[in-house]
């Protein structure tokens, strides 16, 4: 057995799908990324199974054995629930023209692999795999695993041109599994990119976001920013861009790469690196010491990253963690309880916790002469924080020791006054000047009542 091939390992259920096909006379195999991530060492978030036989042969075949669902019929594909598990089976194709550059035109069905391989993006993801007949690789895709370069099948701008999306996919390849983009391949992209308009929004935020958690995002960022900038070209500027200031020794777009490595690999707080100080170059002024000056650039890169987020179709849950990240990303941490149980009144625990960590990582990727002051009042935060955690500190209306059924009982009439009363005594408890219990609060309010 080849070296390669002792490290697949199927789920049952797939090695049952492959069998009835073959059984049946039927060549099939798994194939794409189950095949690239096994020769890699990697557990395969799924099992793809391409094969010779038409999609209604295949139906035939498992009906009444398994759940099938006719998943994508005009482009061969069938999904078979095989004990519950979904495997997709396609079958042997090769494609038309895109005139959308997203989907073929039409396809057609064939019985050879190698021509349905030959239609596949790129060569890491062109091989297939048999229990039967161990691994085929037709473009040398097991060559360039080990070279860790991602190198197109075929033409590269003709790939590009069949599929836009295929840039983004090659740049989110190279930061998940760490490749170098092979030189035609780069070329490629270069003279294709302004392709990347007619992609919708929310497949280049799913690509976005795969490539900005990826093991080496920073890296591949760097060196994407021409593309990038086509989907989203308020970070172009960046490029190069000298701040001008004594705490930075980096171009912006180097920090900003720096910034995003130095992150949590969680979608949103690396779209927050990623975004942090886009709005600098429309913020800069410049002092009498003669260094630049951003004033205000949190707020406005907030709003930058706001609009690009929408543009781009995103949840409102992540454009509202991206946004209040990027908006605070700069504020001094608090060195106070009082200022720390404010922030985490107004942010929530996971918030500011993401807060502290883009702000560790933005400071990591400043000047090494400023950092060790800004490094010492963030450890003084976080451990603010955790002291405030460990005493389960009142930081918001709903762990007061009172409510507003209580409060009508002090005498408060029902309406606005109770959630004004209700703000006004977790204000009082924040800054320290009442313990949070009920007679506490209920003396409090008698002496110092501000809406009487």
């Amino acid at each position: 057995m080849a070296r390669w091939e002792a490290i697949f390992s199927p789920p049952p259920s797939v090695l049952k799908v492959l069998e009835q096909l073959e059984q049946n006379g039927w060549e099939s195999w798994t194939v794409g990324g189950c095949v690239r991530d096994s020769l890699l060492g990697k557990v395969p978030a799924d099992w793809d199974v391409c094969t010779a036989a038409l999609p209604e042969t295949v139906q035939s075949l498992f009906e009444g054995r398994f759940p099938v669902i006719p998943t994508g019929l005009r482009h061969g594909t069938v999904t078979i629930l095989a004990d519950g598990m979904p495997v997709e089976v396609t079958t042997f194709r090769t494609e038309g023209t895109y005139t959308d550059h997203r989907r073929p035109d039409e396809v057609h069905f064939v019985t050879s692999l190698h021509q349905d391989l030959a239609r596949r993006d790129f060569t890491v993801n062109a091989m297939a795999w048999s229990p039967i007949r161990g691994i085929r690789d037709d473009f040398g895709g097991q060559k360039d695993l080990e070279a860790g370069l991602l190198r197109c099948v075929g033409q590269p701008e003709h790939r590009f041109e069949e599929d836009a999306l295929r840039m983004l996919r090659a740049l989110r390849f190279c930061a998940q599994y760490g490749f170098t983009l092979e030189e035609e391949t780069r070329r490629g992209i270069a003279a294709r990119k302004e392709l990347l308009k007619t992609v919708a929004g929310e497949r280049v935020l799913t690509e976005l976001k795969k490539l900005l958690t990826g093991l080496q995002a920073g890296r591949t960022l760097l060196d994407s920013l021409p593309a990038l900038g086509v989907v989203l070209p308020q970070l172009l500027p960046l490029g190069g861009f000298d701040q001008h200031n004594p705490h930075h020794h980096l171009d912006l777009w180097t920090h900003t790469c720096q910034v995003v490595d130095g992150c949590p690999r969680e979608a949103e707080i690396r779209l927050a690196a990623l975004f942090h100080d886009v709005a600098k170059p429309l913020c800069q002024s410049w002092g009498e010491d003669g260094n630049a000056h951003y004033i205000g650039h949190g707020a406005m890169s907030a709003e930058i990253a706001r609009s690009c987020l929408n543009r781009l179709k995103s949840d409102g849950e992540t454009v509202r963690q991206v946004t209040a990240l990027v908006c605070h990303h700069d504020d001094p941490p608090p060195q106070t309880r009082k200022g720390m149980a404010r922030l985490l009144g107004k942010l929530g625990l996971e918030m500011t916790g993401k807060l502290l960590a883009l702000r560790r990582a933005d400071i990591l990727a400043q000047s090494p002469d400023t950092r060790a002051a800004k490094l010492s009042e963030l450890e003084g935060a976080q451990k603010l924080m955790e002291q405030l955690m460990e005493e389960q500190a009142c930081l918001t209306i709903s762990q007061l020791t009172v409510d507003g059924r209580m409060l009508m009982d002090w005498g408060i009439p029902a309406g606005p006054q109770l959630g004004n009363t209700l703000r006004w005594l977790l204000e009082q408890v924040l800054d320290g000047t009442v313990s949070n219990t009920p007679e506490a609060l209920k003396q409090i309010w008698e002496e110092k009542n501000p809406f009487a």
